[in-house]
């Protein structure tokens, strides 16, 4: 994909010339879970906090991407199976796994990257409306899949789950794909029972085991999110800092998080949790394999 290689950014949006010796290596998460669990609310929710979320997007130094945005070209023949709702896009043959690759060490490397945006009525990539992503502090990785790829989730620094309960999840997509993505009743829950609830079991459903952090009932978890919004603003405090010496309004940050009406103890002891929690070797949950699955 020729339209989508990555160029070197040589300086901010803001006119600041970035230095190579101050190019920073973003706060890279991956957030997984099922169709419909609220990956992507929960990543709205921690830019939100992070006083993100109005910002203009060249502005902004958390961003999000969807694995969406890499899913392969379709053959042609595939192209007529996916028109008819037979083609299996929860399969991780369905993504294009070494473009999702490259493109993230680019964007660790602190190169500006242009990324398409997906046409879910046409199952194809849209080079028209393409995303930029700047050098920036905090990039949000979310999709069904990216805890799959092992050389994909190694590259995260963290990794958290949505685990949102099957008939919540597709009580979402129904409507989601009837009114956003020109989908009758019938091809949904065909879809549904044929491809993607036996994809997430075989696929999604295991690498659970691979997140930090999990999070029950997705962006309804309020302190999860508060907790996890913490830890980066940790991170972010003792790691990372822009060309003039700051970075995300710290102090705007830790002003959110206390109105929210989050025990701020628990948040010093989750913080603590983090600090002391191995992003290799996730003891905590290996010694609580036991967990509920779907």
């Amino acid at each position: 994909m020729e339209n989508l290689r990555e160029k070197q950014s040589l300086s901010l949006q803001n006119g600041d010339d970035l230095k190579d010796e101050q190019i920073k290596t973003p706060f890279l998460i991956g957030v997984s879970g099922g169709t419909a669990s609220g990956k992507s609310t929960v990543c709205k929710k921690i830019m939100e906090q992070l006083g993100q979320a109005d910002m203009d997007h060249t502005q902004r130094q958390v961003v999000t991407i969807s694995q969406d945005s890499f899913y392969r070209e379709l053959t042609p023949a595939e192209n007529l199976k996916a028109q008819k709702g037979l083609f299996n896009f929860d399969h991780p043959d369905a993504f294009n796994e070494q473009l999702m690759f490259e493109t993230l060490q680019s964007i660790l490397k602190g190169l500006k990257v242009d990324i398409p945006s997906y046409d879910y009525r046409t199952n194809s990539l849209d080079f028209q409306n393409k995303l930029t992503i700047y050098p920036a502090d905090v990039v949000l990785f979310e999709g069904i899949l990216v805890f799959y790829f092992p050389k994909i989730r190694d590259l995260f620094h963290m990794k958290l789950f949505v685990d949102t309960d099957s008939d919540t999840r597709l009580a979402r997509r129904v409507p989601r794909d009837i009114n956003e993505r020109g989908r009758d009743l019938d091809a949904v829950l065909t879809q549904y029972m044929t491809f993607v609830k036996p994809a997430f079991e075989e696929f999604c459903s295991p690498t659970k085991k691979f997140a930090d952090v999990i999070i029950p009932r997705g962006a309804d978890n309020t302190v999860a999110i508060d907790l996890i919004v913490q830890h980066i603003q940790d991170y972010l405090s003792r790691h990372c800092l822009n060309s003039s010496g700051t970075f995300i309004n710290l102090s705007a940050i830790s002003n959110s998080v206390a109105c929210s009406g989050s025990d701020n103890s628990a948040i010093r002891r989750f913080s603590t949790l983090c600090k002391e929690l191995s992003m290799h070797n996730n003891m905590f949950f290996e010694k609580n394999q036991n967990l509920t699955n779907h």
